[in-house]
């Protein structure tokens, strides 16, 4: 088939890989003069892990980033722990890629190319009709099937998605020769639920040198202007106050520009997919992310679109039909855990961190729950691509 790509991002490049191995003619179209990937450090986990070295990804992705074996963070007035999760748990030795959003675009974008992908930059889509692309100069088409990966800025998907009430800034900086933090754990700190910062190493950029890592501060989502107008030297001390480890990673913060804010929304399409168009990524579907799957669910998604396609062997309405069913229940799963997660880490309410940190993870510290964490975390904890684990049966329309 002749099949279309709005977006070069995560989901995008993988699925141009996924479609393009399985002998389909590709082309991504970007916005962007050259594209680049948008954000700071993520953890690739063990879902994702396995899609990347389907698309033979894999090796260049570890070369960038660093093994994750554990997330681990603490109450800063009492210093109690409050969230502990190791990825290796017993009889389950895996773990999570803790990477730069640079380095997994480039791991990604090189398979891409490998399989003869055809990216066309400067190209930003501003709707379609029927099969054919529009942009805003011109059109092409018409093309078998359009995906839109366009994420968060979609102007094909009908999305209309909540924003929620809590963002956060980061930025990239040396990992410090001075810090006790190790390089192989996420760690974290909360003031109830109102303050959250973060450590994650990240491995190597390319274009740079040195090992880096990604840090973290939860903040209202309209809270900028305010936090720009306190002035760096406060929030520095308020940071170091809280966390004193912190202080080597954000005294390299020198100017306020060097903190990008973000903010996250929560919706889901109940029908990712069109005639002629599929959805995937932050376009079908987005949440909080706390639990660290955004750019695993785009890679799941991918992953399952092309498997969908591959299975319906050409009827593209199956497929779609097929590819919506086989991720539904991940997608909605993980999303209603993400929703019960999230207030208790970034909100302003008083008694969900006192629940959490007197009964909710002592209950974790269980054996039984601790390997339902390790599974949530990796990303099984639900099947990751449902019914396309084998021949699936026709879905409900």
């Amino acid at each position: 088939m002749d099949i279309a790509i709005a977006g070069a991002g995560m989901g995008g490049l993988a699925a141009a890989t996924a479609l393009r191995q399985s002998g389909h003619s590709v082309t991504v179209f970007d916005q962007f003069d050259a594209p680049a990937p948008v954000g700071s450090g993520l953890v690739v986990q063990p879902v994702g892990l396995e899609v990347l070295d389907n698309l033979g990804a894999l090796p260049a992705a570890m070369g960038w980033g660093t093994r994750i074996h554990r997330m681990f963070g603490h109450e800063v007035r009492t210093g109690r722990p409050v969230l502990d999760v190791a990825y290796d748990a017993p009889g389950d030795p895996r773990f999570g890629l803790a990477i730069h959003r640079a380095a997994l675009f480039q791991a990604l974008q090189e398979a891409a190319q490998a399989t003869g992908v055809q990216i066309e930059s400067g190209r930003r889509v501003t709707g379609r009709d029927g099969a054919t692309l529009l942009f805003e100069d011109g059109h092409e088409g018409p093309f078998d099937l359009i995906v839109d990966a366009t994420g968060t800025s979609s102007l094909l998907s009908p999305m209309r998605a909540r924003p929620l009430g809590y963002g956060a800034l980061w930025a990239t900086v040396d990992w410090p020769a001075d810090t006790e933090l190790p390089r192989n754990e996420l760690r974290q700190a909360y003031r109830r639920a109102d303050r959250m910062l973060g450590v994650l190493p990240v491995g190597r950029i390319p274009g740079q040198t040195g090992f880096r890592a990604s840090i973290f501060w939860s903040l209202p989502a309209d809270a900028y202007d305010d936090w720009r107008s306190g002035g760096l030297s406060a929030w520095r001390a308020e940071a170091v106050s809280h966390w004193p480890a912190f202080a080597p990673f954000v005294e390299q913060i020198t100017d306020a520009d060097q903190m990008t804010m973000a903010r996250y929304t929560h919706g889901t399409l109940r029908r990712p997919f069109e005639e002629g168009l599929v959805y995937i990524g932050d376009a079908a579907h987005r949440a909080s992310p706390q639990l660290g799957q955004g750019a695993n669910m785009a890679l799941l998604d991918a992953w399952a679109l092309a498997r969908a396609l591959d299975i319906a062997r050409g009827d593209v309405a199956l497929a779609l039909g097929w590819y919506a069913q086989a991720r539904r229940w991940h997608v909605r799963g993980y999303q209603m855990m993400s929703r019960l997660f999230t207030p208790q880490y970034q909100g302003n309410s008083r008694w969900l961190p006192v629940l959490r940190d007197r009964a909710l993870y002592p209950l974790s510290t269980v054996r039984p729950i601790q390997r339902i964490l390790t599974r949530l975390v990796c990303g099984d904890l639900l099947p990751p691509l449902g019914s396309l684990a084998h021949e699936p049966r026709s879905p409900e329309q």
